[in-house]
Protein backbone atom coordinates (compact mmCIF):
# COMPACT_ATOMS: atom_id res chain seq x y z
CA UNK A 1 0.00 0.00 0.00
CA UNK A 2 2.82 2.16 0.70
CA UNK A 3 4.35 2.23 -2.42
CA UNK A 4 1.55 2.55 -4.06
CA UNK A 5 0.20 5.59 -2.17
CA UNK A 6 3.45 7.03 -3.66
CA UNK A 7 3.69 6.31 -6.50
CA UNK A 8 -0.16 7.61 -7.38
CA UNK A 9 0.77 10.50 -4.95
CA UNK A 10 3.65 11.47 -7.13
CA UNK A 11 2.05 10.85 -10.78
CA UNK A 12 -0.96 12.23 -9.35
CA UNK A 13 0.54 15.41 -8.34
CA UNK A 14 2.16 15.97 -11.69
CA UNK A 15 -1.52 15.91 -13.04
CA UNK A 16 -3.20 17.80 -11.08
CA UNK A 17 -0.02 20.52 -11.05
CA UNK A 18 -0.64 20.11 -15.32
CA UNK A 19 -3.98 20.61 -15.22
CA UNK A 20 -4.25 23.54 -12.68
CA UNK A 21 -1.56 25.60 -14.71
CA UNK A 22 -3.77 24.94 -17.83
CA UNK A 23 -6.77 25.80 -16.43
CA UNK A 24 -5.21 28.71 -14.45
CA UNK A 25 -3.76 30.21 -17.97
CA UNK A 26 -7.01 29.88 -19.36
CA UNK A 27 -8.45 32.25 -16.94
CA UNK A 28 -5.77 34.55 -16.97
CA UNK A 29 -6.26 34.62 -20.97
CA UNK A 30 -9.94 34.83 -20.39
CA UNK A 31 -10.20 31.62 -22.58
CA UNK A 32 -12.16 29.46 -20.12
CA UNK A 33 -14.82 28.04 -22.19
CA UNK A 34 -11.94 26.13 -23.49
CA UNK A 35 -11.90 23.95 -20.38
CA UNK A 36 -14.32 21.31 -22.08
CA UNK A 37 -11.86 20.59 -24.47
CA UNK A 38 -9.13 20.36 -21.54
CA UNK A 39 -11.45 17.56 -19.51
CA UNK A 40 -12.16 15.95 -22.75
CA UNK A 41 -8.64 15.01 -23.15
CA UNK A 42 -7.71 14.59 -19.63
CA UNK A 43 -10.72 12.14 -19.04
CA UNK A 44 -9.83 10.37 -22.12
CA UNK A 45 -6.94 9.66 -21.17
CA UNK A 46 -7.67 8.66 -18.17
CA UNK A 47 -10.08 6.06 -19.56
CA UNK A 48 -7.45 4.53 -21.94
CA UNK A 49 -5.24 4.20 -18.67
CA UNK A 50 -7.99 2.36 -16.61
CA UNK A 51 -8.47 -0.30 -20.01
CA UNK A 52 -5.05 -0.36 -21.21
CA UNK A 53 -3.60 -1.16 -17.62
CA UNK A 54 -6.65 -3.76 -17.00
CA UNK A 55 -5.92 -5.70 -19.88
CA UNK A 56 -2.08 -5.78 -19.21
CA UNK A 57 -2.93 -7.22 -15.52
CA UNK A 58 -5.50 -9.30 -16.81
CA UNK A 59 -2.97 -10.88 -19.18
CA UNK A 60 -0.16 -10.99 -17.24
CA UNK A 61 -2.05 -12.69 -14.73
CA UNK A 62 -3.00 -15.47 -16.34
CA UNK A 63 0.89 -16.81 -16.41
CA UNK A 64 2.76 -18.93 -14.60
CA UNK A 65 5.66 -20.81 -13.81
CA UNK A 66 8.76 -19.53 -16.17
CA UNK A 67 6.87 -17.47 -18.82
CA UNK A 68 5.31 -15.76 -15.38
CA UNK A 69 8.97 -15.02 -14.04
CA UNK A 70 10.34 -13.56 -17.48
CA UNK A 71 7.16 -11.53 -17.68
CA UNK A 72 7.45 -10.27 -14.18
CA UNK A 73 11.48 -9.86 -14.71
CA UNK A 74 10.74 -7.79 -17.81
CA UNK A 75 7.86 -5.66 -16.58
CA UNK A 76 10.27 -4.35 -13.13
CA UNK A 77 12.96 -3.55 -15.54
CA UNK A 78 10.80 -1.50 -17.51
CA UNK A 79 9.16 0.20 -14.75
CA UNK A 80 13.13 0.76 -13.21
CA UNK A 81 13.99 2.34 -16.53
CA UNK A 82 10.57 4.49 -16.91
CA UNK A 83 10.78 5.09 -13.17
CA UNK A 84 14.36 6.32 -13.48
CA UNK A 85 14.17 8.64 -16.76
CA UNK A 86 10.91 10.07 -14.68
CA UNK A 87 13.03 11.53 -11.61
CA UNK A 88 15.60 12.96 -13.38
CA UNK A 89 13.57 14.47 -16.00
CA UNK A 90 11.25 15.90 -13.29
CA UNK A 91 14.30 17.14 -11.63
CA UNK A 92 15.01 18.83 -14.44
CA UNK A 93 11.81 20.39 -15.76
CA UNK A 94 10.12 21.17 -12.34
CA UNK A 95 10.55 24.68 -12.71
CA UNK A 96 10.31 25.41 -15.99
CA UNK A 97 7.32 22.65 -15.80
CA UNK A 98 4.98 25.95 -15.89
CA UNK A 99 6.49 27.98 -18.78
CA UNK A 100 6.53 24.82 -20.88
CA UNK A 101 2.99 24.55 -20.88
CA UNK A 102 2.01 28.18 -21.67
CA UNK A 103 4.03 28.13 -24.71
CA UNK A 104 2.00 24.90 -25.92
CA UNK A 105 -1.51 26.18 -24.58
CA UNK A 106 -0.57 29.49 -26.41
CA UNK A 107 0.37 27.07 -29.68
CA UNK A 108 -3.03 25.27 -29.14
CA UNK A 109 -5.45 28.15 -28.73
CA UNK A 110 -3.59 29.33 -31.91
CA UNK A 111 -4.31 26.46 -34.05
CA UNK A 112 -7.97 25.09 -33.51
CA UNK A 113 -9.44 23.48 -29.82
CA UNK A 114 -9.00 20.26 -30.52
CA UNK A 115 -5.07 20.99 -30.24
CA UNK A 116 -5.76 22.03 -26.78
CA UNK A 117 -7.83 18.76 -26.21
CA UNK A 118 -4.59 17.10 -27.41
CA UNK A 119 -1.94 18.75 -24.98
CA UNK A 120 -4.36 17.78 -21.82
CA UNK A 121 -4.46 14.03 -23.35
CA UNK A 122 -0.98 13.62 -23.89
CA UNK A 123 -0.09 14.85 -20.41
CA UNK A 124 -2.32 12.98 -18.53
CA UNK A 125 -1.90 10.13 -20.57
CA UNK A 126 2.13 10.10 -20.00
CA UNK A 127 1.71 10.18 -16.54
CA UNK A 128 -1.48 7.55 -16.12
CA UNK A 129 0.72 4.74 -18.05
CA UNK A 130 3.91 5.51 -16.30
CA UNK A 131 1.12 5.16 -12.68
CA UNK A 132 -0.08 1.75 -14.46
CA UNK A 133 3.11 0.53 -15.08
CA UNK A 134 4.61 1.38 -11.77
CA UNK A 135 1.21 0.04 -9.78
CA UNK A 136 1.31 -3.45 -11.73
CA UNK A 137 5.11 -3.83 -10.71
CA UNK A 138 3.76 -3.09 -6.73
CA UNK A 139 1.22 -5.48 -7.13
CA UNK A 140 4.02 -7.97 -8.36
CA UNK A 141 5.93 -7.56 -5.69
CA UNK A 142 3.72 -7.74 -2.78
CA UNK A 143 1.31 -10.35 -2.13
CA UNK A 144 -2.21 -8.43 -2.27
CA UNK A 145 -3.36 -6.51 -5.25
CA UNK A 146 -6.36 -5.02 -3.08
CA UNK A 147 -3.92 -3.00 -0.56
CA UNK A 148 -1.99 -1.81 -3.88
CA UNK A 149 -5.52 -0.40 -5.01
CA UNK A 150 -6.31 0.99 -1.77
CA UNK A 151 -2.88 2.91 -1.63
CA UNK A 152 -3.10 4.44 -5.21
CA UNK A 153 -6.31 5.59 -4.32
CA UNK A 154 -5.52 7.34 -1.19
CA UNK A 155 -2.65 8.66 -3.01
CA UNK A 156 -4.85 9.76 -6.11
CA UNK A 157 -7.24 11.58 -3.45
CA UNK A 158 -4.25 13.33 -2.00
CA UNK A 159 -3.20 14.83 -5.14
CA UNK A 160 -6.74 15.94 -5.96
CA UNK A 161 -6.88 17.95 -3.19
CA UNK A 162 -3.22 19.34 -3.69
CA UNK A 163 -4.03 20.40 -6.92
CA UNK A 164 -7.57 21.82 -5.95
CA UNK A 165 -5.47 24.56 -3.86
CA UNK A 166 -2.84 24.69 -6.21
CA UNK A 167 -5.41 25.94 -9.02
CA UNK A 168 -7.12 28.09 -6.35
CA UNK A 169 -3.87 30.01 -4.94
CA UNK A 170 -4.37 29.38 -1.58
CA UNK A 171 -1.53 26.73 -1.15
CA UNK A 172 1.65 27.57 -2.65
CA UNK A 173 3.76 24.42 -3.13
CA UNK A 174 7.73 24.38 -3.33
CA UNK A 175 7.78 21.85 -6.57
CA UNK A 176 11.77 21.43 -6.32
CA UNK A 177 11.62 20.26 -2.97
CA UNK A 178 8.79 18.20 -3.21
CA UNK A 179 10.00 16.48 -6.35
CA UNK A 180 13.33 16.48 -5.08
CA UNK A 181 12.42 14.28 -2.22
CA UNK A 182 9.54 12.12 -3.32
CA UNK A 183 12.55 11.65 -5.88
CA UNK A 184 14.73 9.95 -3.44
CA UNK A 185 12.07 7.32 -2.63
CA UNK A 186 11.67 6.50 -5.95
CA UNK A 187 14.89 5.96 -5.75
CA UNK A 188 14.99 3.13 -3.41
CA UNK A 189 11.81 1.71 -4.87
CA UNK A 190 13.47 1.52 -8.68
CA UNK A 191 16.36 -0.28 -6.31
CA UNK A 192 13.86 -2.75 -5.80
CA UNK A 193 12.10 -3.28 -8.79
CA UNK A 194 15.80 -3.45 -10.02
CA UNK A 195 16.72 -6.54 -7.06
CA UNK A 196 13.51 -8.30 -8.19
CA UNK A 197 13.87 -8.35 -11.75
CA UNK A 198 17.44 -9.55 -11.08
CA UNK A 199 16.15 -12.21 -8.70
CA UNK A 200 13.21 -13.31 -11.49
CA UNK A 201 15.66 -14.07 -14.45
CA UNK A 202 17.84 -16.19 -11.95
CA UNK A 203 14.78 -18.08 -11.18
CA UNK A 204 14.16 -18.23 -15.09
CA UNK A 205 17.95 -18.95 -16.04
CA UNK A 206 17.77 -21.55 -13.28
CA UNK A 207 21.19 -20.10 -11.69
CA UNK A 208 21.77 -22.11 -8.85
CA UNK A 209 25.48 -21.72 -7.89
CA UNK A 210 26.25 -20.60 -4.34
CA UNK A 211 27.68 -17.63 -5.27
CA UNK A 212 24.85 -16.55 -6.77
CA UNK A 213 22.10 -17.67 -5.32
CA UNK A 214 23.04 -18.30 -1.57
CA UNK A 215 21.14 -16.28 0.97
CA UNK A 216 22.65 -13.45 2.89
CA UNK A 217 20.63 -13.32 5.76
CA UNK A 218 17.54 -15.16 7.02
CA UNK A 219 15.21 -13.73 9.10
CA UNK A 220 11.76 -16.13 10.44
CA UNK A 221 10.64 -13.76 13.13
CA UNK A 222 10.14 -10.48 14.19
CA UNK A 223 8.47 -7.82 12.80
CA UNK A 224 10.83 -8.17 9.37
CA UNK A 225 9.71 -11.24 8.66
CA UNK A 226 6.99 -12.66 6.80
CA UNK A 227 3.47 -12.30 7.89
CA UNK A 228 4.03 -8.92 9.97
CA UNK A 229 3.17 -5.73 8.58
CA UNK A 230 6.49 -3.99 8.66
CA UNK A 231 7.37 -6.44 6.54
CA UNK A 232 4.45 -6.04 4.01
CA UNK A 233 5.38 -2.34 4.30
CA UNK A 234 9.28 -2.59 3.62
CA UNK A 235 8.69 -5.14 0.52
CA UNK A 236 6.60 -3.17 -1.25
CA UNK A 237 8.17 0.01 -0.82
CA UNK A 238 11.53 -0.72 -1.23
CA UNK A 239 12.33 -4.79 -2.47
CA UNK A 240 13.05 -5.93 1.19
CA UNK A 241 13.50 -9.98 1.76
CA UNK A 242 13.83 -11.80 4.45
CA UNK A 243 15.96 -14.39 2.73
CA UNK A 244 17.41 -12.39 -0.50
CA UNK A 245 19.98 -14.32 -2.49
CA UNK A 246 23.76 -12.59 -2.83
CA UNK A 247 22.90 -11.75 -6.14
CA UNK A 248 19.76 -9.68 -5.02
CA UNK A 249 21.30 -7.94 -2.51
CA UNK A 250 24.43 -7.07 -5.06
CA UNK A 251 21.71 -5.24 -7.93
CA UNK A 252 20.28 -3.50 -5.50
CA UNK A 253 23.47 -1.65 -4.29
CA UNK A 254 24.40 -1.76 -7.98
CA UNK A 255 21.61 0.57 -8.77
CA UNK A 256 21.23 2.50 -6.04
CA UNK A 257 24.37 3.83 -4.79
CA UNK A 258 25.38 4.92 -8.39
CA UNK A 259 22.03 6.54 -8.70
CA UNK A 260 21.27 8.07 -5.64
CA UNK A 261 25.38 9.84 -6.16
CA UNK A 262 24.20 11.34 -9.29
CA UNK A 263 20.86 12.79 -8.30
CA UNK A 264 22.11 14.88 -5.48
CA UNK A 265 25.86 14.61 -6.82
CA UNK A 266 24.93 16.80 -9.93
CA UNK A 267 22.99 19.74 -10.89
CA UNK A 268 20.11 19.91 -13.69
CA UNK A 269 20.38 22.05 -16.74
CA UNK A 270 18.27 24.89 -16.35
CA UNK A 271 15.05 24.59 -18.95
CA UNK A 272 15.14 26.97 -21.67
CA UNK A 273 11.66 29.20 -22.77
CA UNK A 274 9.79 31.83 -23.97
CA UNK A 275 8.46 32.65 -20.99
CA UNK A 276 10.62 34.16 -18.50
CA UNK A 277 11.99 32.18 -15.51
CA UNK A 278 9.48 30.72 -13.25
CA UNK A 279 9.61 30.80 -9.19
CA UNK A 280 10.06 27.73 -7.56
CA UNK A 281 6.74 27.72 -5.50
CA UNK A 282 4.33 27.33 -8.08
CA UNK A 283 1.16 29.55 -7.58
CA UNK A 284 -1.70 29.39 -10.42
CA UNK A 285 -4.87 31.08 -9.07
CA UNK A 286 -5.44 34.68 -8.92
Amino acid sequence: MGAALLITLREGLEISLVLAIIFGYLDHRGATSLRRQVWTGAGTAAIACIIAGSIFFAVVGDFTGKTEQAIEGALAFAAVAVLTWMIFWMRSNAAGLRGDLHDKIDSAIGSSPLALTVVAFVAVAREGFETVLFLIGAETGTSSGAEVLVGGIIGLAISAVLGVLIYKGSHGIDIRSFFKWTGTLLILFAAGLFAKGIHEFRAFLDIDTSFVADTVWQITSGPFSKGHTTHDFMKGLFGWSPSPERVRVVAYFAYLLPVLWYYFGTKPSPPVHRHAPEPDSVEVGG
